[in-house]
């Protein structure tokens, strides 16, 4: 197929609005100042919503300073403009964006994190008032992309600060120190999950002066932890070519499997001081990794961190934002880690879009290639339709049952 173009010209540049993001506490900004005059060389006019860079740290003087144009009413910024990022679109901020909705209009091009495979219906919705929706999460994991790869972005962001969560809760400190009182033995950690959130929790932890072990159903990953100063927990489990996606995503494996791990991973668990679990399937419910009976078998002032908590955790206990204490042993369970360190997880997302939008266009225009990798795999709705074959694939049994 051939590429299409529209929009945008040498007289009239196409505009990409900033909007201040309305999901409740989340910080981070689109794009940040200093990706505004790189997106100028591409012939993109920046427009900002009043205040939307302040909580990550960026005052509307910086955004105008680098030549963006700030706009006050929200209604305004979103109408006139041809392409609106955002770090959370419809799918990923359900209630409150769904007031955007009146504003987006025929061949729009909205991008953002939009939790398409989770939330369908959204992409549904974006498909019906015809805009032309990119969604971060669909990124394919392959080279040419790394530099628009938003989950690993955010991923490393969650995994530096679940670390510090799990220190700043833990009764202990985490590094040895041989001190005139004694000697003070360093803290365990054990970290679930090696993909990026977990290989970022390794290194902090391991920083932090730690004894770090570590686990994930791909043996392939052991390499990785080791090199980062982990002892790869040998679990001696059989598991098929399934374990991983040829995107890169750890797969959902088959109950048995799980019951089986949990059962060796016991001992483990409890004899470690601070536990973060990162092991979350995209659009599927976490597994289940620490049950009660594993819990009960923790010390007193143990910690876990569970990165998994927004799609029901991979402890039995955890409770979606919310610091339970189960017995002297707390479990964390928060959703939105990247938008407590929001000036640096702007900065690196802020580079995700940047790099997306130059792949997008070309010359001013918007320059839509299907038989490109990126587009293609990115692209979730055009011309009223959702096109993604696998967003498809999930709203196909819903208009069967609606029959």
């Amino acid at each position: 197929m051939a590429p299409t173009c529209a929009h945008g010209s040498a007289e009239t540049p196409m505009k990409v609005a900033v909007p201040t993001e309305t999901f409740p506490g989340e910080q981070r900004v689109a794009l940040i100042p200093g990706d505004i005059s790189t997106l100028g060389k591409a012939k993109l006019e920046i427009l900002v919503q009043k205040g939307a860079g302040e909580a990550a740290g960026f005052s509307d003087q910086d955004y105008a300073d680098k030549g963006a144009t700030i706009v006050e009413n929200r209604g305004e910024l979103l109408s006139q403009a041809d392409i609106v990022v955002q770090v959370r679109s419809l799918g990923a901020n359900k209630a409150e964006g769904q007031q955007d909705l009146e504003y987006f209009k025929p061949d729009q091009v909205v991008i953002g994190l939009s939790d398409p495979l989770g939330e369908p219906e959204s992409a549904k919705k974006l498909a019906e008032k015809g805009v032309m929706a990119f969604s971060m999460e669909m990124i394919p994991r392959i080279s040419r992309a790394q530099s628009m790869d938003a989950l690993s972005s955010m991923a490393t962001i969650a995994g530096y600060k679940a670390v510090l969560l799990g220190a700043s809760e833990s009764r202990k400190i985490f590094p040895m120190l041989m001190t005139a009182a004694g000697m003070v033995k360093p803290s365990r950690v054990f970290i679930i999950g090696a993909g990026v959130a977990g290989l970022q929790a390794i290194a902090t932890a391991k920083r932090l002066g730690s004894v770090v072990e570590a686990y994930d159903v791909r043996p392939a990953v052991k390499e990785q932890c080791e090199s980062l100063g982990a002892k790869f927990v040998e679990l001696d489990l059989e598991t098929d070519d399934g374990a991983e996606d040829k995107g890169g995503y750890a797969t959902e494996l088959g109950e048995d499997f799980y019951r089986k791990q949990r059962e060796v991973m016991t001992r483990v668990v409890s004899n470690s001081d601070v536990v973060v679990t990162t092991a979350a399937i995209p659009g599927k419910k976490s597994p289940v990794l620490i049950t009660t009976d594993m819990v009960d078998k923790m010390a007193p002032g143990s910690v876990i961190v569970d990165l998994a908590a927004e799609r029901g955790g991979n402890c039995e206990l955890t409770k979606a934002d919310e610091r339970v204490d189960y017995n002297g042993i707390v479990i964390l369970g928060p959703t939105n880690l990247p938008a407590t360190i929001p000036n640096h997880a702007s900065q690196m997302y802020s580079r995700n879009i940047t790099t997306l939008l130059k792949s997008l266009v070309k010359e001013g225009e918007l320059n839509i290639d299907m038989e490109d990798e990126v587009t293609a795999g990115t692209l979730v709705s055009r011309s009223g339709n959702v096109v993604h074959e696998r967003i498809k694939g999930l709203l196909e049994p819903q208009a069967e049952s609606e029959e």
